[in-house]
């Protein structure tokens, strides 16, 4: 029920919806003072959660923007966390922009940084019946030369909350070692972070797939509006409201 109404929720939390209801109501009213207020808030929405350098700044006080391993330390385990890959109609695997995660991890595993890798990944959606992401993921390490006999595979969690659920299950089962690397996207890891920790597990944070760093701002960054930086918003605030969400029901 919690994985229901989660993913229900997260409709209301984009900006570009906000925008879109405000519209419809605005079509809809006939009261004249309340069309008004109505375009004035549009307004402020759309030139708040386009402008490129709020979004840059919001995004860096929020997520994690240092490793926390230690120079020169070997990990037992790099827990990997999905959401950078996806099947086409064809049931075709592809890439998507959160690469960077099997990137990094790939590096991890062959500096010796880390001896072995969890993938924690299903299938989070509703309706169609695909492959779990875990799958493609563990060809690809397959590919990239990691040993079939460093990789294991978690493929039934949907979410953050079940990502650390059965990871631990891997853990506890195999007596790994503590502490572990977490590594997923770094506006992701607030959360992440929480999550793993209230299952009990000793977690270091490894950030990759950065949405913003501390760049040198352009003017454009300033004044012109921009449909990307909605989207960036988006992603954002659900990782802020996810987070109040998991704390309020006592999963982080």
């Amino acid at each position: 029920m919690f994985f229901i109404l989660s993913r229900f929720c997260y409709f209301f939390l984009a900006p570009f919806n906000w925008i879109l209801i405000l519209f419809i109501s605005w079509l809809i009213t006939k009261i004249k003072r309340l069309k008004k207020r109505l375009l004035i808030a549009i307004a402020i929405i759309a030139i708040l959660f386009s402008n490129g350098f709020l979004e840059n700044e919001a995004e860096l006080a929020w997520q994690i923007n240092k490793s926390g391993l230690t120079r020169g330390k070997q990990y037992e385990v790099g827990i990997l966390l999905g959401g950078m890959a996806g099947y086409d109609r064809f049931k075709v695997a592809h890439f998507s922009g959160a690469s960077d995660r099997f990137i990094q991890t790939n590096s991890l595993y062959h500096q010796g940084i880390i001896k072995k890798i969890i993938v924690s990944s299903g299938n989070a959606s509703f309706f169609i019946k695909e492959p779990g992401e875990a799958d493609f993921l563990t060809a690809e390490f397959i590919k990239a030369g990691v040993s079939p006999k460093d990789i294991l595979t978690e493929d039934k969690s949907r979410n953050t909350f079940e990502n650390a659920t059965f990871t631990k299950h891997i853990i506890d089962s195999l007596h790994l070692k503590r502490p572990y690397v977490l590594i997923s996207s770094a506006n992701h890891l607030p959360r992440a972070l929480r999550v793993f920790k209230k299952a009990n597990l000793d977690v270091l944070p490894y950030p990759c797939a950065f949405h913003a760093t501390h760049k040198n701002y352009d003017i454009q960054d300033y004044v012109v509006p921009s449909l990307a930086v909605l989207s960036d918003w988006e992603s954002l605030i659900k990782e802020i409201v996810g987070t109040a969400m998991y704390r309020l029901t006592g999963k982080a």
